[in-house]
Order: C-alpha cells, then sequence, then structure tokens
C-alpha cells in the first residue's frame, strides 16, 4: 500500500506513557443504573447491583466506569429530573451504598465518574416548589426562567421556543390563589424546569455540589446537556417551528451559548483543587467539530463526547471525514479525542447501523484503534441489539408519549442486560426485570459469551487487552491514512494497521500489512478482507 500522510503520528510509547491524564486513552464504560444489575430483587437495577458486578468491568479491560444518575429524583425522566443533588434515590440505594461501590472501583483499579445535570431540576425541587408556593415576586423565582406569558391574559408562552421532548418549552403555573399565572422555561419536559445560571446562587449552589462529590471520592462528571444552561438574553424568539431538526446542526439561542465557557473554567479550578485527575465530560451537542473543541480548552473541560462520529454512517467517505474533522478540532487545544457508538439515549449500533452483529464487532474494533478515548455503553461488549418491539404499556421513555417529540424508542437500548442462561431476569435480579428482555438474551449474555473465543464479549476482552499493551494504541491525535480499494477505511499508527471492509462482499488488498492481531470476524489470513469485517496487524 501506498501512505497517504493524513498527520504525523506524535510521541512514542514512553512519551505516551510521560503525559498527564488518565482519560487520553481511557475506555470508559457507561452503566445505567437502572439496567445493569438488581441487588435486591425488586427488578430494578441499584448500586448494591452495580457493586457486585464491578469485576465483570475490571476482567473486561475498562479504565473507569460512568454511572447514569443516581439522584433522589421523581424518575419523569429516568433520573434526569434531580430533586436532591446530595442524595441517592431510595430505589437505588442510599449514600453508604455510593461510598461502597467507589471504595470497591478503586480497590478494582477503576476510576468513577458520575453524571451531573445541571441544565435544569426537578420540579419537586425545594427551590421551585418554593417558588411556587410563594408565588410571583418570590426571589426564589429568580433561579429559574420564570416569565409572563404574551396577550392581555398572558394566555401564549412568552416566546415561540420548543421542548427537545416535543411541545412548547413553557408551562403555566398557577398562583397561590388558583388564578393562571407565570410561565416557567424547560426545555426536556414540564417536570424539568430550566435553572437560570445568570443567578449567582445556581453557580454557588454547583460548585457545593461539585466538592460533595469529589469528597465522596468521585474521579469526574459527566455533565448533562453541557451546552444548555445559558440562554441568549432577552430569550429571542426562534421565528419558526420544526426546531428539533436544527439541534446540533444551527445556532440556537438556547444551546451552546458562550456564556457556557465561564462556567466551566470556574469548575475546572474546582477540580483542580483535588488530587488524582479529576475530569470534566461534556454532553455538548454543537454544530461543528470546531464548536465542540471550544469546551476543551486547557482552562476548560477534559473531554467532549463526539456526537458527530457516533451520527456518522457506515460509509468510507463519512467515516474518514468525521475522524479527520474530529482528530483536527481538537489538536490545536490539545485535547483528546472521545470515540463512541452507543448510549442510553441512541439506537444501539448493532442496529442502527445495519449488517447486524458483524456489522457491529467491525465498527467496534474500528473505534478502539482510534487515537484517544473510547466510550462503551452496557451490553455493547455482549452485541446487544435495540429491543425493537416493546409493548407501549411499558414503555417509560418521556418522549414516547409526546406525538410531536421524539420516536421515543430510548427505551429499546435501556433493556436490562442479560448475565446468566436462565433465570427469571437472566441474573439480572432475583425477580423480573423493569423492561422485558428477549428471550434469546440468554444466548448473549456474560455467562453464555464468556470462554467462547468467537463470542463478542471475548473479542472485546482482547481488543482492550491489546490496546493497553501494544505502544501504537490508546493516546494520540493522529492517522496516517494508506491507499486501500474502494469501501475499505485503512490506517497506520506507528507499527500497528487497522483495515475495515465496511462493504458487504469480500475485497482483495493490494498488500497485507502484516501480522494478524484481532479479527472481527473469521479471516482466512490469504490477504482477503471479508465484508464488514476489521482487522488488527502487527506492521
Amino acid at each position: 500500500m501506498t501512505q497517504h500522510l493524513a498527520a504525523p503520528e506524535t510521541g512514542t510509547a514512553a512519551d505516551r506513557d510521560r503525559r498527564p491524564g488518565w482519560w487520553r486513552d481511557a475506555v470508559i464504560y457507561q452503566v445505567y443504573p437502572r439496567s445493569f444489575a438488581d441487588g435486591n430483587g425488586d427488578g430494578m437495577g441499584d448500586l448494591p447491583g452495580i457493586r457486585r458486578r464491578l469485576p465483570h468491568l475490571a476482567e473486561l479491560g475498562v479504565d473507569a466506569v460512568w454511572l447514569s444518575p443516581f439522584y433522589a429524583s421523581p424518575q419523569a425522566d429516568a433520573g434526569y429530573d434531580v430533586a436532591d443533588y446530595r442524595a441517592i434515590d431510595p430505589m437505588f440505594g442510599d449514600l453508604h451504598d455510593a461510598d461502597a461501590l467507589i471504595r470497591d472501583a478503586h480497590t478494582l483499579g477503576l476510576r468513577v465518574i458520575v453524571d451531573l445535570v445541571p441544565n435544569h431540576s426537578s420540579d419537586q425541587h425545594d427551590w421551585f416548589q418554593r417558588a411556587l408556593r410563594e408565588g410571583p415576586g418570590s426571589p426564589l423565582r429568580d433561579r429559574y426562567h420564570f416569565r409572563p406569558g404574551k396577550g392581555e391574559d398572558g394566555a401564549q408562552p412568552p416566546n415561540d421556543w420548543e421542548s427537545i421532548f416535543g411541545g412548547p418549552a413553557w408551562t403555566r403555573t398557577k398562583n397561590p390563589d388558583g388564578t393562571p399565572g407565570d410561565w416557567y422555561l424547560h426545555l426536556f419536559a414540564p417536570e424539568q424546569p430550566d435553572f437560570d445560571w445568570d443567578h449567582p446562587a445556581v453557580r454557588d449552589e454547583f460548585r457545593s455540589v461539585l466538592r460533595f462529590w469529589l469528597d465522596m471520592g468521585v474521579d469526574g462528571f459527566r455533565i448533562d446537556v453541557a451546552h444548555g444552561m445559558v440562554k441568549a438574553p432577552g430569550l429571542p424568539d426562534m421565528g419558526h417551528g420544526e426546531q428539533l431538526r436544527l439541534l446540533g446542526n444551527q445556532v440556537l439561542p438556547f444551546f451552546d451559548q458562550d456564556g457556557v465557557h465561564e462556567i466551566y473554567r470556574s469548575w475546572r479550578l474546582i477540580l483542580e483543587e483535588y488530587g488524582g485527575d479529576r475530569i470534566g465530560v461534556a454532553e455538548a451537542w454543537t454544530p461543528s467539530a470546531d464548536r465542540t473543541a471550544l469546551y476543551l480548552r486547557p482552562d476548560e473541560l477534559h473531554q467532549a463526547f463526539n456526537f458527530h462520529y457516533l451520527n456518522a454512517s457506515w460509509d468510507v467517505a463519512e467515516l474518514r471525514g468525521v475522524i479527520d474533522e474530529s482528530l483536527d478540532s481538537l489538536r490545536p487545544v490539545g485535547a483528546a479525542t472521545t470515540w463512541v457508538l452507543s448510549n442510553h439515549d441512541v439506537v444501539r449500533h448493532r442496529t442502527r447501523l445495519g449488517g447486524g452483529l458483524p456489522r457491529a464487532r467491525a465498527a467496534s474494533l474500528l473505534m478502539l484503534a482510534l487515537p484517544g478515548s473510547a466510550y462503551v455503553y452496557q451490553g455493547e461488549e455482549l452485541g446487544l441489539p435495540e429491543v425493537t418491539d416493546l409493548p407501549d404499556e411499558v414503555r417509560q421513555d418521556p418522549s414516547f408519549f409526546k406525538s410531536n417529540g421524539q420516536d421515543g424508542l430510548r427505551d429499546g437500548c435501556r433493556v436490562p442486560i442479560p448475565w446468566t442462561r436462565t433465570g427469571p431476569s437472566l441474573g439480572f435480579g432475583d425477580d423480573g426485570s423493569w423492561l422485558p428482555q428477549p428471550a434469546e438474551w440468554a444466548a448473549l449474555s456474560v455467562e453464555a459469551q464468556t470462554g467462547d473465543p468467537d463470542s463478542t464479549l471475548e473479542l472485546y476482552r482482547t481488543a482492550l487487552r491489546i490496546r493497553r499493551e501494544h505502544p501504537d494504541l490508546g493516546a494520540g491525535d493522529a492517522v496516517t491514512w494508506l491507499d486501500a480499494p474502494a469501501g475499505v477505511l485503512a490506517f497506520r499508527r506507528g507499527a500497528f494497521v487497522c483495515t475495515v471492509n465496511t462493504t458487504t462482499a469480500p475485497v482483495t488488498l493490494a498488500e497485507i500489512p502484516g501480522r494478524v492481531l484481532l479479527a472481527s470476524g473469521p479471516y482466512a489470513d490469504d490477504g482477503v478482507l471479508p465484508g464488514d469485517t476489521t482487522l488488527w496487524w502487527s506492521a
């Protein structure tokens, strides 16, 4: 193959080992607490269940675990409506369970990242409840976006913003005397009123919340809706409908405002007060990779989810383009790129990419070969597909119940994962599970796949071991693209080569890159790369 230099590979293995920042090459495993493991047999996952299954993550070979919200919450949006940021919801356990989980994880060599939800609270949060009780003029109303309605009787919302879950982004309140009152802003569900981050009390509160969990020993925070806290001055109208189609593509008055960066600079100072490289990870939907990079300047956050990569289709040109864009945009700010294929908000990549399990396995090896950090969503290592046939009566995603909102398919990626071949919940707990598991998942369980060299679980275990041990994998900021047949993506990183056949037909390589380290599917060692297959080579 003829080499085409995209950008020079930087740093030897020794350089990489000396580079500060464990997150630069970390593999971070997302746990969705209600669907990982049930410790008390009530059908709902919890912290004791997670704690019991931590050895699985250590054996898998990940570096850290990220826990989706477990805070006290009415659960209107699966815990992303927080009523108390310093308390554990009883359905998940208590603070003693959280402390024990963090300690056990650290003993196993796993770091712990927790979700933080600063854009909005629950409508049951004490601040919001008091604001409602005290009525117009209450100082607590300034901590949220309360506004009078439009029109003579105030019956119209203050502006034309739409909720991410569908419908207006405003709900009207009742005054203490029962008369119609002001409206409040909620970019998500009505049960999730947005904080007004221009208010100093809001900023002080979250600095205190950060310190509370850092004192508990957590290693970092995944920041939910990190792009949403600051709104454009005056809350201007959009001027048209169908705003949801613009998410992540256009400049919006309620997302990715420049004022968020001042917040993160103040948070970075707090993170650096604590030893051990505590990090902040942004869930930031932005119009471009360059806008995402702004969150990762040296005095702000450490990582941001690469949604541009997650949204890429299984196509050589598109993949190569988003890989180049991701690396090029972060190189000037010195940040590590992240790669992710699945999470609790999107259709699992085995289903989303089409092509079934072979394509999912190929996509996984491609992701793990790229420079930087990778995020793995629970069950991804088992090759779980999306559950697309859940009965309506079991669904809990609030967007499902909005006829003009999203498609409501988030429940399909949140079905509890299988641990054993048998049992009422395939080892998830001692009883059933809050969402029904497909019977065929028994064959995909941890028990069924452990020790099977052809299983997806063992593929992940091997891939993560090689990734840890190979001096040219993990951290970095560039790849060297190689000439390859049509439909094949090929790149070099030092003495490592990755080839990906994105087509469904076999392709003959013009030159065998070296010795095979790992293949995502059957390979006859003849230079013919099967369809939907990724190979790792030692050049």
